[in-house]
């Protein structure tokens, strides 16, 4: 079966402030792909991300989902099947962690209408998988942040997303929920849904990732298999450093020094 294009984006330009954060970028994600933005501070990672996602209304260029362009698509329609997982993201609101995750249920929910089972089936779902049970009842601004980091998973989760975007979703968290959100992404990014991400860490984008970007300056600077991205080249032109890299078990690189 031939895998669908859930996402296409075609020379998408972004300009703030007479400045092009990103410019001439074109991306087509496939279902059952999970794909990994990477690249160095600044290179419009997040910035792109946010336009892929509809959040942000790129300059030229377009996006389309599944065909339609995104700016076309209701936003009560866009909220249920894309995902947003902001980096850093922050909670106002002394509110509970599992009356949080049920707030991604909103698009789906009618207009005055109530909570159903299957809106508490899938915020007990999202709650098991992002590692939160324990911690349901907690208030969301106690908590620490990689907590409230897989709290925000769980909530866009909910949500039961399509197409999901996660903008470095483990920065914040521990060794072992790095591997754990990871491994949620990859299981996510199966049959008809799929996933895009921004990662700093290479040795997490080249074990779990499909396919990768790799930004500098706003533009692509390589896309495609994670060998041919991940060359030594494309990482001493782009992130300026010399690295050391092998794939016993799995695949891991290390950075020696800054050239």
């Amino acid at each position: 079966m031939t895998a669908s294009i859930c996402l296409k984006a075609t020379a998408v330009d972004i300009k703030k402030s007479d400045r092009y954060l990103v410019k001439n970028v074109s991306m087509d994600v496939y279902s059952g792909e999970l794909i990994g933005l990477i690249g160095p501070n600044g290179a419009g990672k997040s910035t792109l991300l946010g336009a892929l996602a509809g959040i942000d209304e790129p300059t030229a260029g377009s996006i389309e989902l599944s065909d339609t362009p995104i700016r076309n698509i209701p936003l009560q329609e866009r909220a249920t099947r894309i995902g947003w997982l902001e980096q850093l993201g922050t909670v106002h609101w002394p509110v509970s962690v599992e009356r949080l995750v049920m707030l991604g249920r909103i698009p789906h929910l009618p207009a005055w209408g109530k909570v159903s089972e299957a809106d508490h089936t899938a915020v007990e779902h999202a709650l098991t998988v992002a590692d939160c049970l324990s911690i349901r009842h907690q208030i969301v601004t106690t908590l620490s942040g990689g907590e409230r980091s897989r709290v925000l998973l769980a909530r866009a989760l909910a949500a039961e997303p399509m197409l999901l975007f996660a903008d470095e979703p483990v920065s914040a968290l521990d060794l072992g929920h790095q591997l754990q959100t990871m491994q949620l992404l990859r299981d996510f990014a199966t049959g008809d849904r799929a996933a895009v991400v921004v990662l700093h860490d290479l040795s997490l984008a080249a074990r779990y990732c499909d396919k990768l970007y790799l930004m500098n300056a706003g533009e692509i600077a390589a896309h495609g298999e994670i060998a041919s991205v991940l060359s030594n080249s494309n990482l001493e032109k782009v992130y300026g450093v010399s690295v050391i890299s092998g794939c016993e078990q799995v695949p891991w690189i290390v950075p020696l020094e800054r050239l």
